[in-house]
């Protein structure tokens, strides 16, 4: 008897899906090493905690996959990038990978949409949330960098956003979630 409920292409797309978020994992991690070793371990902290997300978002995909009746494939994992050359590079470099990721959250959306498996568009629905609370962040983050200076930021600014973010909590308000009681 049968028992994936998946498309041979939406499988796939999960499966890679999966390594990408896995590979997410990996580029916070490299990142929040990084900012340890030039002394910032606040950026460090809050870039270690996104690096677990990361990979809770690897697992839930992968338990979807599995729960669905298809394969999980686990593959290897690109190394991350070169590490970045400042504090706001850092940043820019985060938010260019959320917004890469957004874009391949959406592809499954739309795939999933054609496809008329509603189980899957809905279960992308959460990512789709996520996505937007990401790039919401990191933009939040590189006005920050911005405000203390961006490339030239002095080193007491960037000591005080060091211990901002120690304690910055790992989501962002989205506008759609804001209401006259909850601005």
């Amino acid at each position: 008897m049968k028992t994936n409920r998946l498309s041979d292409t939406l499988a796939q797309a999960l499966n890679d899906q999966m390594t990408k978020e896995a590979h997410a994992s990996q580029i916070y991690l490299s990142y929040a090493a990084w900012a340890d070793g030039e002394g910032f371990g606040g950026i460090a902290n809050f870039l270690f905690r996104h690096a677990g997300e990361e990979r809770n978002h690897m697992m839930k995909i992968l338990e979807y996959i599995l729960k669905r009746g298809a394969k999980v494939k686990v593959v290897a994992i690109p190394a991350p990038p070169s590490n970045p050359t400042s504090v706001n590079n850092c940043f820019e470099k985060v938010f260019e990978h959320e917004v890469d990721n957004t874009k391949a959250v959406y592809k499954i959306v739309k795939m999933s949409f054609n496809e008329e498996d509603w189980i899957t568009w809905n279960f992308m629905q959460w990512f789709v949330k996520e996505q937007d609370e990401e790039e919401t962040l990191a933009l939040e983050l590189l006005d920050k960098i911005k405000i203390c200076g961006g490339e030239k930021a002095t080193h007491q600014a960037l000591y005080e956003l060091d211990k901002d973010l120690e304690k910055t909590p790992d989501d962002a308000t989205l506008a759609r979630d804001v209401t006259t009681e909850e601005p």
